[in-house]
């Protein structure tokens, strides 16, 4: 209830019995931020850059937060940084990368993941997020480089095909 005083204000101030509707406005926001809360909470935790046009696939697993090596069509990208170019990797002879090592042994400690007792880990995972049209002899190295820096588990990012 609102006393009689305040009535007697408002009507006096404003002229009349114009009031501000703030109930449907405040149940207007709260419709609002459930809806973005409930729809923010499936987006893609996988960066993704212009300079790469990602293959598609029509698996139905979703992405969980793991090292990111981006491929692009020049360059080879680990945690915003350049690592190498992609013409130096597909003119070397080496099988593995030694940059990319260097840079995914610094990675390794940030990775969570289950340690065997003589202290190496078999649950690190990275994702290679990589061109389309990324020669096979290039991924191939790559793919080596990571497995060799102790990330057993090596997936590569794909956009989910619609179906019909």
């Amino acid at each position: 209830m609102i006393p009689y005083r305040l009535k007697r204000h408002r009507k006096r101030q404003h002229g009349g019995d114009s009031h501000m509707a703030l109930v449907p406005f405040i149940d207007m926001l709260t419709i609002l931020v459930v809806f973005l809360l409930v729809h923010t909470s499936d987006v893609d935790l996988i960066p993704n850059t212009k300079n790469i046009v990602i293959p598609q696939s029509i698996s139905d697993k979703k992405p969980h937060e793991t090292v990111v090596v981006m491929v692009t069509k020049n360059e080879l990208v680990v945690d915003g940084k350049t690592i190498a170019t992609i013409p130096q990797i597909a003119a070397s002879s080496e099988l593995t990368v030694a940059s990319l090592l260097a840079a995914l042994s610094s990675q390794a400690a940030t990775v969570l993941g289950s340690t065997k007792p003589d202290g190496s880990s078999n649950d690190r995972e990275v994702t290679i997020m990589g061109d389309k049209d990324l020669p096979y002899n290039v991924l191939k190295k790559i793919m080596a480089t990571c497995t060799q820096a102790n990330f057993n588990k090596v997936s590569l990012a794909v956009l989910e095909k619609e179906r019909a």
